[in-house]
């Protein structure tokens, strides 16, 4: 398609005038408005103000501009007899090339402290319409919606002899649809209040990168963000291999348990599960605690701080093999020294950023179920037992709830005042989790006597807690509910161990 005839209207300037400046060499009439005219102007750009070709003057504080049938039948116009005799008996020229983006309305509504009008306000009218109009009849219009394309137009022009291929102008009408779909999308879930189950549900996200493969090599994958969120905490890679489908399924994970934490904290995952959490009064302290629960698990794990890694942890770490290390930040000397190993990951993460995600999305075959993020902890303790928890015991006991909240159900976490002792995950019975969970702190060389029980969801029977009592545990927290309640609160007075309900269960499927 030759083109003859461009429109230029942006929000961004971005790449403007090497544009501009590239059309008018190749003698392309350029139409403007706004303050896209005006730079043009300035720059000494030859230019043809929209109110000269509609008109109209700007109205409305510039809310009405290019709406107009000398406009979008300009560029709507099939390049075919009938059409073009139709606009050239109404005095309208065609246009060839749309080069239009639009308000920052996403940016707008990020902003802390924005009011309803102002974002409103954003909400681009004449953009959107240009840009589907253009990409509609990309078979004989260009368009633009993105100033990192314009590189790649100028050079597909000069190429071609300013004949732009088909398949250029195809892949640019593609990007119009999805870009304003997603502004859409934030439109309406900024319109919609917030509510995380709207009765129309848009997820959009960029993408970020393509990876290697998914969970699997014959599974194709890539990693999209939010474009109205910060990814993981603005997490960034500092060095090593690059990130696989499953290092970030676990850095995810790994984050969301230490986040649980003001303590100087540190959390060792493996398939998406915690196989240590501790606390210290220092993340070596912590770290040496967190390994010290599943050492066996812990070989290429994924390791996650809450503070700043030093040189001394560095070096504790060193000896071990690990995929991932993820923490605010890390001290110079904690840098040269991890990265002697070239293919472990370094990435930072800025906490204030990190959030618990609004929904949660699983696929069904022929949709998809959507549920409110998991944020609760508890809602509130009850003591149901006739011993009450000692202050240790109390300790324990939550930091055994922020962790069996993460872990995949069913869910069973032995802990002390300071790391966990024993996890049993994802068994298809509580009493088996139990068991699992038992076991793992025996082969890891830890004592249960006198530790803190944590159980995701309630004892359906009493024969899990008649287990970690008999492995030494003497207090135990859970949500309750049980039919057979009175049955587990017997079995626990029976065995001298402390339990609290919760009322808030925490199903990880």
């Amino acid at each position: 398609m030759k083109i003859k005839r461009a429109l230029l209207s942006v929000y961004d300037k971005t790449n403007l005038l090497p544009l501009a400046r590239f059309l008018e060499a190749n003698e392309i009439r350029i139409i403007s408005s706004g303050g896209t005219a005006r730079i043009l102007s300035e720059a000494g750009i030859s230019v043809t103000a929209v109110s000269d070709v509609t008109g109209f003057p700007e109205m409305l504080d510039g809310r009405v501009k290019t709406l107009h049938p000398r406009i979008h039948a300009a560029i709507l116009a099939r390049r075919t007899p009938d059409h073009l005799q139709q606009i050239q008996d109404q005095g309208i020229e065609p246009i060839d090339l749309v080069v239009v983006n639009l308000y920052p309305f996403e940016q707008t509504i990020a902003r802390p402290g924005v009011t309803r009008a102002e974002a409103i306000e954003q909400i681009d009218i004449g953009g959107p319409t240009l840009l589907r109009s253009a990409a509609k009849n990309h078979a004989d219009v260009t368009v633009l919606c993105n100033p990192d394309d314009y590189e790649a137009f100028m050079t597909a022009y000069s190429e071609n002899n300013g004949d732009i291929p088909a398949d250029f102008a195809r892949q640019a009408a593609l990007k119009v649809f999805q870009t304003t779909a997603t502004y859409d999308a934030a439109i309406a879930a900024y319109l919609a209040g917030g509510a995380a189950l709207p009765e129309r549900f848009f997820m959009t996200g960029n993408k970020v990168q393509d990876l290697r493969y998914g969970e699997n090599h014959q599974q194709k994958a890539a990693l999209y963000q939010n474009p109205a969120e910060s990814l993981m905490g603005n997490m960034r890679q500092l060095h090593g291999k690059e990130l696989s489908f499953n290092n970030i399924m676990d850095l995810q994970a790994a984050l969301a348990i230490t986040m649980e934490f003001e303590q100087p904290a540190c959390t060792i995952i493996k398939h998406n599960n915690p196989c240590g959490v501790a606390i210290g009064d220092d993340l070596l302290q912590a770290h040496a605690r967190a390994r010290s629960t599943d050492p066996q698990s812990a070989f290429g794990s994924i390791i996650a701080f809450n503070r700043e890694v030093d040189a001394k942890l560095a070096g504790e770490m060193a000896p071990f093999f690990t995929e991932c290390i993820i923490a605010p930040s890390f001290s110079p000397a904690a840098m040269e020294r991890l990265q002697k190993k070239k293919n472990l990951r370094i990435l930072t993460f800025d906490p204030a950023t990190f959030k618990t995600p609004a929904r949660d999305v699983k696929c069904v075959s022929g949709g998809f179920l959507v549920q409110e993020g998991n944020t609760l902890l508890m809602d509130g303790l009850k003591k149901v037992s006739e011993r009450a928890p000692s202050a240790g015991e109390q300790a324990a006991l939550e930091l055994a709830w922020k962790v069996v909240k993460h872990v995949k159900s069913n869910a069973i976490v032995f802990c002390n005042g300071t790391q966990t002792l024993g996890i049993g995950a994802g068994q298809m019975s509580r009493v088996d989790s139990t068991s699992v969970a038992v076991q793992k702190a025996s082969d890891a060389g830890l004592s249960l006597k006198g530790s803190a029980v944590a159980s995701d969801a309630f004892f359906p029977f009493k024969d899990s807690i008649e287990t970690l009592a008999g492995a030494g545990a003497t207090s135990v927290i859970q949500p309750g509910g049980s039919i057979r309640d009175t049955e587990v609160i017997e079995a626990a007075n029976k065995a001298g161990i402390a339990m609290l309900f919760t009322g808030i269960r925490h199903f990880k499927h």
